[in-house]
C-alpha cells in the first residue's frame, strides 16, 4: 500500500522559501499586523519612550500583536506565548522573529490597562466604521470570571470569627493536656499551643485588616476580589465584568471589570454608552439585577430610555389583585386610591431607608373594609403604602416593559453571545492576572479586542479590512517618499475611499469593493 511520504529533514532547497513566503496572503495574522501598525500607539497611552543606556527594549507594537494573536488563538499564558516565539511560524512571522522572555510580556500587560482598553476603543470606531454597530438598541449584563484567588483565602468576620473560635478551643484542651501531663509529651504540647498561638495572631491581623480596610470581605492572593454568587447559589472569589453590547451583529461597545454586583451598575455603564454612540437616542435592556431606583433617576436625567425587568414583589397582599401596584396614585394631591375607592394620604414626613428615603400613605376606612382580610395581613394599623423618591421612574419602566415585550425578549440572545464566545467556546472562564482590579482589566481588555476582531473579519470580507487598515498609511508614506509618483497616488487614495464611501451605503456589492482595492494593489505594485 502506498502512502504519502513526506520530506526528507535533511533535504536542503535550491530556493529557499522566505518567512514572509511561508505566510499565505489571506492569513489572519496580516491583518494584525495592519491593525496594530494602522494605530498610533503613543496617543494611546503606551509608552514609547526608553532611555539609551543598556539592552534596548522591545516596541510596544510587537508585544501588543503578540497578545492579540494569542487571544485570538486562546493563548493568554505569558510562558505559552514565549513558547509560539520559538516554534509558530505565523508568530515569527509577526514579530520578525524577535523573542521576547515571558516577563517581558507578562509586564506589558500588566503594566497597560488603560491603553489596552483604548486599543479596545478602536475596534469599537472600526466597526462603527463598517456600520456593524446600529445603535440604536444595546443590552447590558454582567459575567463573573474567577480570580487568582481560592475561596479558602477569601475572609469575611463570620469565617474569622469561626476560626478564631476553633482555635482557642484548641488552645483550651491543650492547656488541660498540658497541666495533667506527667512530662513525657510535654515539649509536644507545648509544641502545639505555640503553633495555635501563631495561627490566632495570624487572624488577628486579619481581623484588624478587614475592620481598617471598611469592606465586609479580604482576599489574601488578589486583594481586590470578591466572593459573588455565580449561579444557584454556588459561589466562587471572582471580578465581575460589566459590558455594554449593541444588538445588530451582538458587537461590545463597553466593558467595565468590578468588584461589586449589578445594583449600581446601570448608571455607570449608560453615561459611558451615550459618550461613546454620541447620542442618547438609543433603547437598552437590562435584566432584573439591575432594577434600583436610584438607577433609573440616572437614565432620565441622561435622556436614555431603558427596559429593566421588574423582579417579583417582595410582600405580596393575601389576594395578590390588592398589590399596591393595582393602586391608582394621583399625583396631584398626592394620594392612592385603593380597589375600593378609598384614598390613602400621608402626612408628608419622609422617612430614612438604605435604599431611598420613603413617605407612608394609609386610611382609617381600613377598620371597616370589608375585603382587609384580602388586602392586609395587618389587624391594628390596616393598609400602609410607602411610596420612595424614585417610584415614579420605576413605574415608568414597568410601563415601558408592557408595552415593549417583543424588544425585551430579545436581550439575552444579545448580551450573551460575547460571554459564550469567550468564556465557553475561548475557555477564558477566569482572570488570567494576579493582584489588583487594574491588572483584571488589562486581561479582560484583550479579550475583548480579539473578539471585536474575530467578529469584523467574520462579518467583513477580511481582505478589505485588511487594506481599510493598510492603504491610508501605504500611500501616504509613498507620498512623502517621493513626489515623482505623487497624481497617482492620490488617485490611488480617492479611489479607495470613494470604494468604501460606496461599500458603506450599500451602492457596491463586497466583491466589487475589493476590486477596487485590487486596482489600488495593481497600479502601486503590492
Amino acid at each position: 500500500m502506498k502512502y504519502i511520504i513526506g520530506q526528507n529533514r535533511g533535504q536542503t532547497s535550491l530556493f529557499p522559501v522566505s518567512l514572509d513566503a511561508a505566510i499565505e496572503s489571506d492569513n489572519e495574522v496580516r491583518l494584525i499586523d495592519a491593525f496594530v501598525d494602522s494605530l498610533k500607539l503613543e496617543e494611546l497611552g503606551f509608552d514609547m519612550e526608553y532611555v539609551d543606556n543598556g539592552r534596548p527594549a522591545y516596541h510596544p507594537g510587537d508585544l501588543l500583536k503578540l497578545y492579540i494573536y494569542g487571544y485570538l488563538n486562546r493563548i493568554r499564558s505569558s510562558r505559552q506565548l514565549e513558547k509560539e516565539c520559538y516554534r509558530n511560524i505565523e508568530v515569527m512571522w509577526l514579530l520578525k522573529n524577535l523573542k521576547p522572555d515571558h516577563n517581558t510580556i507578562s509586564n506589558f500587560r500588566r503594566d497597560n490597562p488603560k491603553a489596552i482598553k483604548r486599543v479596545f476603543r478602536k475596534t469599537v470606531e472600526i466597526a462603527k466604521y463598517f456600520e456593524l454597530i446600529g445603535g440604536t438598541l444595546l443590552a447590558g449584563d454582567s459575567t463573573k470570571l474567577r480570580a487568582q484567588n481560592s475561596k479558602k483565602n477569601n475572609y469575611n468576620q463570620k469565617k474569622i470569627d469561626r476560626h478564631l473560635e476553633y482555635i482557642q478551643n484548641k488552645l483550651d484542651e491543650y492547656q488541660k493536656a498540658l497541666a495533667q501531663s506527667d512530662g513525657d509529651d510535654k515539649q509536644q504540647i507545648e509544641q502545639e499551643i505555640a503553633k495555635h498561638e501563631q495561627r490566632k495572631e495570624d487572624y488577628k491581623k486579619l481581623e484588624n485588616q478587614l475592620n481598617e480596610s471598611g469592606q465586609v470581605q479580604i482576599s489574601t492572593s488578589d486583594p481586590e476580589s470578591r466572593q459573588m454568587i455565580t449561579r444557584n447559589n454556588i459561589t466562587e472569589v471572582a471580578y465581575n465584568v460589566q459590558t455594554t453590547v449593541d444588538s445588530t451583529h451582538n458587537i461590545p461597545i463597553d466593558y467595565n471589570v468590578t468588584n461589586e454586583n449589578d445594583s449600581k451598575a446601570m448608571g455607570k455603564m449608560l453615561p459611558r454608552a451615550k459618550t461613546i454612540l454620541r447620542t442618547n437616542d438609543f433603547k437598552t435592556l437590562y435584566d432584573k439585577g439591575y432594577h434600583t431606583g436610584s438607577e433609573f433617576a440616572i437614565a432620565n436625567r441622561l435622556g436614555v430610555e431603558v427596559l429593566v425587568a421588574v423582579p417579583a414583589v417582595a410582600a405580596n397582599a393575601p389576594d395578590q389583585a390588592y398589590n399596591v401596584e393595582n393602586f391608582r396614585y394621583e399625583a396631584s394631591g398626592d394620594y392612592y386610591v385603593c380597589l375600593q375607592r378609598s384614598e390613602l394620604h400621608t402626612n408628608g414626613t419622609w422617612y430614612e431607608s438604605k435604599s431611598a428615603p420613603f413617605k407612608q400613605y394609609k386610611t382609617t376606612d381600613c377598620k371597616a373594609c370589608t375585603v382587609k382580610e384580602l388586602c392586609t395581613k395587618s389587624a391594628k394599623n390596616g393598609k400602609i403604602v410607602q411610596r420612595n423618591k424614585y417610584t415614579e421612574f420605576i413605574e415608568a419602566n414597568r410601563d415601558r416593559i408592557q408595552q415593549n415585550q417583543n424588544y425585551y425578549r430579545r436581550r439575552q440572545a444579545i448580551v450573551e453571545h460575547p460571554y459564550g464566545t469567550i468564556k465557553r467556546q475561548w475557555g477564558f472562564s477566569y482572570i488570567m492576572t494576579k493582584k489588583t482590579m487594574k491588572r483584571a482589566s488589562a486581561d479582560v481588555g484583550l479579550m475583548f479586542v480579539a473578539y471585536n476582531l474575530r467578529r469584523i473579519m467574520n462579518i467583513i470580507d477580511i481582505d478589505v479590512f485588511r487594506r481599510y487598515l493598510f492603504a491610508f498609511f501605504a500611500v501616504l508614506g509613498s507620498v512623502l517618499a517621493s513626489i515623482v509618483p505623487f497624481w497617482r497616488d492620490l488617485k490611488c487614495l480617492l479611489h479607495f475611499y470613494y470604494q468604501i464611501f460606496a461599500y458603506r451605503r450599500k451602492d457596491l456589492t463586497p466583491i466589487l469593493a475589493g476590486r477596487f482595492c485590487n486596482r489600488i494593489d495593481i497600479e502601486r505594485g503590492y
